[in-house]
């Protein structure tokens, strides 16, 4: 059943879960995310980036989420980091059910100013809007933000620009980062910022770069080749202190590209006389649909659909 995010994350706020938002590229990745949600009965978000839509087209990517969205699980197609108003419009007018507008590198009217327009927009065609409001570091498909351009999100700025825009959820910073190599010194998350926010802000709130890095799929990737020696990623502990404060959406697109990748080189290493890519991506599939699970017993969001 394909639904709107705010269908998803009002009640997983109010019952202290928080829904997975994974995003999806291709076929496999889709289906490991599925077969998932479907054997943890977990609600689902199926998102794809700006970056996914150039690379596999808008018509592929959401002919795909809608027939996941006919198992027995909610699932909503949602657009990640919506920086140009031309992909959202695109992504509206494919059917998407939830589009991020995400600003958060403009200064706050300017933010404020096409939140809102987005939200007028995505509104009328019965579709959930996700903004933003302080900046992530980090790389992450289009999005780049240096480190010295980062931002924590100020509680009372978040208050004001959620009660301004009508926004349906809202994605704060505080100190999660794009990509594998989130951290150099402290791994933790300003827990206490992040509980000022929600005391303001009674929307979803999202949390950004909040994948995990997990050791055991790291490991493999480098057993296999990769050199992945400084990635570093948020901690399980952290995700669960963010939940009860407030987060609902958790964004996870590393730790799957990680397990892509040391299901993919594993393969490669151990099936030499195998050309049949089918074969080939297998372990990657099943690799991805462990993680999947995995978050999905982190969150809190196994057995809620």
């Amino acid at each position: 059943m394909l639904v709107t995010t705010k269908k998803l994350l009002v009640p997983a706020r109010a019952k202290k879960y928080a829904v997975p938002a994974f995003n999806v590229n291709n076929l496999e990745i889709l289906k490991a995310v599925m077969s998932a949600a479907e054997k943890m009965r977990s609600p689902v978000i199926l998102q794809t980036t700006e970056g996914a839509i150039d690379y596999a087209g808008i018509e592929y990517l959401a002919a795909m989420i809608r027939v996941a969205a006919k198992g027995t699980v909610p699932v909503a197609m949602h657009l990640d980091h919506g920086k140009d108003l031309s992909y959202i419009k695109l992504a509206l007018a494919n059917g998407y059910s939830s589009v991020m507008f995400d600003g958060s590198s403009l200064p706050y009217r300017k933010n404020a100013t096409l939140t809102k327009r987005v939200v007028k927009m995505a509104h009328a065609k019965g579709a959930s809007v996700e903004a933003e409001i302080g900046a992530l570091a980090g790389i992450e498909d289009l999005v780049s933000v240096e480190e010295k351009d980062a931002k924590l999100t100020d509680p009372d700025e978040a208050a004001q620009f959620a009660k301004e825009t009508g926004c349906d959820a809202l994605a704060v910073a505080i100190g999660t980062s794009h990509g594998a190599f989130k951290f150099k010194g402290k791994t933790h998350l300003d827990i206490e910022r992040l509980r000022r926010i929600a005391k303001l802000v009674k929307l979803p709130i999202v949390l950004h770069g909040a994948s995990g890095v997990m050791e055991d799929v790291k490991k493999l990737a480098e057993h296999y080749g990769a050199k992945l020696g400084a990635a570093r990623g948020v901690l399980d502990l952290d995700i669960r202190h963010a939940i009860r404060n407030g987060v609902a959406k958790v964004n996870i697109d590393t730790d799957l590209r990680l397990a892509f990748t040391a299901g993919m080189r594993e393969a490669v290493s151990d099936l030499p006389k195998v050309i049949d890519p089918r074969k080939l991506m297998e372990p990657s599939m099943t690799l991805m649909r462990e993680v999947a699970m995995r978050k999905m017993k982190l969150f809190g969001s196994a057995g809620r659909a």
